[in-house]
């Protein structure tokens, strides 16, 4: 741990008895600091941070998260550390709360569905995935919000919704879901891990060549 990938923070806090407190007094009233926050937190520069970042410029996103309850004759006084890391060396430091995909959906109509059958298609589906369209005069079923499919099936139940459409879904396309913890953004989540797994690829690539190739790899 260094000034590079590490921050230091103090954090010192004592409950006592409000002396101005009276019968009549919330119960919030009748201690002092009695609930500690996050705002409590002071940000101790290491080397050159306070340069870097300028005077108090680290400290909690939220001044108003509770860290803990006091009464009097009750203290902390601690320090912290905030490591910079990696999720490959520990989880604590995955920047990622919840990653997932699925396939996109691909709603196809076997048959024109029109009129009253138009209008029961829209209602039936949860998703909203079906609007109505005019086209010449008469009301037409169309496929308005694909991604919206979850694929629940309820456009198709009864033998003649199955006769009009299909539900399948596009092998080669993929929609990402990536929902971050708030350290990271999620769009820079998913541009890193773009470079992590080129990296990767990049590696594999130097390997198969040095493995089948190793004269090829002396003379470079």
């Amino acid at each position: 741990m260094n000034e590079t990938n590490t921050l230091v923070f103090t954090l010192v806090a004592k409950c006592e008895k409000n002396p101005k407190a009276t019968e009549a007094s919330a119960p919030k009233d009748l201690y002092i600091k009695s609930e500690v926050y996050s705002g409590d937190l002071k940000w101790i520069p290491q080397g050159s941070q306070e340069k870097r970042f300028g005077v108090g410029g680290i400290k909690p996103v939220f001044d108003d998260i509770i860290i803990n309850h006091l009464r009097p004759g009750q203290s902390i006084e601690a320090e912290l550390l905030a490591e910079k890391g990696i999720g490959q060396d520990h989880a604590k430091w995955s920047p990622v709360c919840t990653a997932s995909y699925r396939l996109m959906p691909e709603i196809l109509f076997k048959k024109k569905v029109e009129g009253k059958a138009a209008e029961e298609l829209v209602r039936k589906c949860p998703m909203d995935v079906f609007d109505i369209e005019d086209i010449g005069g008469t009301k037409t079923a169309r496929v308005a919000y694909p991604r919206n499919c979850t694929m629940c099936r309820e456009c198709i139940r009864g033998e003649e919704w199955e006769d009009k459409i299909l539900l399948q879904r596009i092998r080669n396309h993929f929609i990402f879901s990536v929902e971050s913890t708030g350290a990271y953004k999620a769009r820079d989540i998913f541009t890193e891990a773009l470079k992590v797994l080129k990296n990767k690829a990049t590696k594999l690539k130097r390997e198969l060549e040095e493995l089948y190739n190793p004269k090829k790899m002396d003379e470079s």
